[in-house]
Order: structure tokens, then C-alpha cells, then sequence
């Protein structure tokens, strides 16, 4: 892990300048992968395990809008998914990359998945971990992995999902509850929090709020109503991989059907939730070697 970048750059997307980083040389024998982060309203710090592979190829972090080091003008009417979409390919124009590999975890699946059914031909390799991309079976997996809950922390998650209640105590303990479970089960080393804590947007609140809502398990924001299944047979299944934590929210199992309607490989990472790369890097990181290798070609 390297957290110094070797290059930064502000690069103009639509609404602003968005914040971006590389580690390893754009012009070297591999091709590049472009990391996206999650939220809405996440930050690049969760992918710095990944600059290890800035040995082999360059590694491209950055802030989406209003996230991170990245501009924030604060107006919902940019707090889009095609407008997000957007910013990968300016950001592939800002450094002259003629082909590059793409991935996105989580939220930045979703952007990923947008990106890649576009079936734009700079796309040597496209991997989706733990993606949202159906709100309507996102969310079905959430009541699945609540029921598994404790009863008292299930009665909990379930009473608390009121914005009168929320703030309260003993919801935010459940909820951290469901997320030690299945969202990050290894809270980030030292230098990865200090990293953190130093952006000057970690997680925007506002963003995610206004896109999904409260906490994982519920939504109320705008993309209440996304379904991107009908793009997952425009993917090129042989260059397509879908991952997912053994104990992730994003369910293995939902996520396997996901790589069946693509025709894409799947893999599923051992003792890990929906942080892979903070849960599991070693595993991660042997992954994507052996899969960039095979994509390069």
C-alpha cells in the first residue's frame, strides 16, 4: 500500500473539478484500472490497499463530486447517475488513456455497470464488486440479512427506521451492529483512518441521504427506484467479473445471479463483508493480479 499518490490532478467533469490520484506510470507495459468508490457520498481512501498494484500498472483513485478533495457546490441537480457516469470517461480523456480497466464497488458498481453497458471501446476489463444493481433485491437482502438478526437488534432496525428515532443511541448501536456483520468487518488500519480523517469530505452525509437515505438497509432517496438488471446482458460477459464477501450485504448469492444474466465470472471472497479490500486484501489483491493479467491480453 502506498498512501502518497505519484500524481494528482483536478480534472473538470460536468458541475465541477473532481479530485484524482495515481500511483504507478500511465504509459507503462500493463493497462491502467481506474478504482470507484461507494456511497453516494463515500471517498477514494477505501481503495488505497489497491495502490499495491501500482507495481504491476498504474492505479487510478478519485473523489465522485462533492466527496473527498473533490469540489463540492452542494447542488442535488448534480447528484445523478449519468452525471456520475460522466466523470470516467473525463477523467480517461484528462490523462490521454486509450484502454483501461474499470472498477466499482458498491454505488460505484452501480457507475460501473452504467459505464460498462455502454460497451465503450477503451473497456479492456470491467469488474463489479458487491454492485447495486436493483434497489427493489438490494433491499430484499437486507430483510433477509436482518431477519438473521438478534431479535432484540432486529425489533431494533426495524422500530428505528423513522427520522424521529434514528438518531437515537440504541439505533445507531444496531445499526453499527449490522454493518460490523455485513458491511466492514475490519475497521481500517491506522495510516488508511489517518488518511481518512484528513480528507476534507470523508462520507457526505447530504449526498448519500438525498440518493439512498438513512442507513443501508432502507431507502427513501432517489434511487428508491433504480433497476440496472436490464443492462447486465449488454456486458461483455468474457471480460466481465462480479466479486461479493462471503458475508456481504450485497449478497453472494443475489450477486451470482447477477453474473449469470451477464455471463461473467464470479467470485466470492472468503471472510470478508461488503469492504473487501479493507476485509481481505491479501485475497483481493491476488485476485485482480491473476485477473488483469488475463484481461490485458
Amino acid at each position: 500500500m502506498t498512501i502518497t499518490p505519484d500524481r494528482e490532478a483536478m480534472v473538470t467533469v460536468p458541475g465541477g473539478r473532481i479530485y484524482v490520484r495515481v500511483n504507478g506510470r500511465l504509459a507503462g507495459d500493463r493497462l491502467p484500472i481506474l478504482f470507484i468508490h461507494g456511497g453516494p457520498g463515500s471517498s477514494h481512501w477505501s481503495w488505497l490497499n489497491a495502490t499495491a498494484l501500482a507495481a504491476d500498472r498504474a492505479v487510478i483513485l478519485y473523489d465522485q463530486l462533492d466527496c473527498g478533495r473533490s469540489q463540492c457546490p452542494g447542488d442535488p441537480a448534480n447528484w445523478t447517475v449519468q452525471r456520475y457516469v460522466a466523470e470516467i470517461e473525463a477523467i480517461r480523456a484528462h490523462f490521454g488513456i486509450a484502454r483501461w480497466h474499470v472498477l466499482g464497488g458498491s454505488w460505484g458498481g452501480t457507475l460501473a455497470l452504467e459505464y460498462g453497458a455502454a460497451q465503450p471501446a477503451a473497456l479492456a476489463g470491467l469488474a463489479l464488486q458487491s454492485p447495486l444493481v436493483s434497489t427493489e433485491l438490494w433491499l430484499q437482502d437486507a430483510g433477509l440479512l436482518k431477519a438473521a438478526m438478534p431479535l432484540a437488534v432486529r425489533k431494533l432496525l426495524d422500530n428505528c427506521d423513522t427520522p424521529d428515532v434514528a438518531a437515537r443511541a440504541d439505533c445507531e448501536a444496531a445499526t453499527e451492529f449490522f454493518y460490523a456483520r455485513h458491511v466492514g468487518m475490519v475497521r481500517p488500519p491506522p495510516a488508511i483512518a489517518a488518511y481518512r480523517d484528513a480528507l476534507p469530505v470523508p462520507f457526505a452525509a447530504n449526498l448519500y441521504n438525498h440518493m439512498w437515505g438513512r442507513a443501508e438497509f432502507t431507502c427513501t432517496g432517489t434511487l428508491k427506484s433504480y433497476d440496472g438488471r436490464s443492462l447486465l446482458p449488454r456486458l461483455d460477459g468474457r471480460r466481465t467479473l462480479f466479486i461479493a464477501g462471503q458475508h456481504d450485504e450485497a449478497r453472494p448469492e443475489t450477486v451470482t445471479r447477477f453474473a449469470g444474466a451477464a455471463n461473467a465470472m464470479m467470485a466470492v471472497a472468503p471472510d470478508a463483508a461488503h469492504s473487501i479490500m479493507l476485509d481481505n486484501p491479501g485475497w483481493y489483491l491476488a485476485l485482480l493480479r491473476t485477473w488483469l493479467t488475463r484481461q490485458d491480453g
